[in-house]
């Protein structure tokens, strides 16, 4: 399966872009020049996510992650926890979702 998540050009070189993906919110972002994309559901109580430099940052309790690996670095989040990172392809102009491939 692979579905187009947005053009590269749109992802901006700081904080994310919201893009749908089959009706959830999904952040894509650029971590170290690479593009990542993160569902964007904090894992302490669904809460919406913002980018914080290098930091993933709840908006409802200020849980914690990291950009690169997604997982928690401050509470209320339990302590195992990890966003759900996507798996990503640049192909031509556009990053996709790629699963099974």
């Amino acid at each position: 399966m692979k579905v187009a998540l947005c053009k590269l050009d749109e992802i901006p070189a700081e904080g994310a872009k919201v893009v749908d993906f089959f009706g959830r919110e999904v952040l894509v972002m650029n971590v170290e020049g690479r593009p990542k994309a993160v569902l964007n559901i904090c894992l302490h109580l669904g809460g919406p996510m913002v980018r914080e430099g290098e930091k993933l940052v709840c908006q409802w309790h200020r849980a914690e992650f990291d950009c690169q690996s997604g997982r928690r670095l401050k509470e209320p989040a339990p302590p195992d926890s990890r966003l759900i990172m996507l798996p990503v392809r640049v192909d031509g102009d556009a990053l996709y979702y790629v699963y099974g491939e």
